[in-house]
């Protein structure tokens, strides 16, 4: 599994240690990426994301992982969310359906 974040997309990134005597070391920084479960209201259960702190603040500010999904293109989706947004979206149909 990729250490990167399925709404922002951050990632790994590298860098130095740079000790005392200035001898530089390979490092890398990892993300704060959390596996959350976000309750989707057109489904009626919850759906677990391995996200990002931030990412997660962007899907509350927004209004839900269903409004997140819905006004987010395709293209800027993880397939991940991809997935997540065609089981609500047809959800969505089938409501407006019945």
């Amino acid at each position: 599994m990729a250490r990167r974040c399925a709404v922002t997309g951050k990632g790994v990134q590298t860098g130095n240690n740079v000790s005392h005597s200035n001898i530089k070391s390979k490092r890398r920084f990892l993300p704060n990426l959390q596996v959350t479960s976000l309750m989707s209201e057109s489904l009626n259960r919850t759906v677990r994301v391995r996200l990002s702190t931030h990412g997660l603040r962007t899907i509350e500010h927004v209004g839900g992982i269903d409004a997140f999904l819905m006004t987010t293109a395709n293209t800027k989706l993880s397939p991940e969310l991809r997935k997540i947004k065609r089981l609500v979206q047809k959800a969505a149909e089938d409501r407006a359906a019945a």
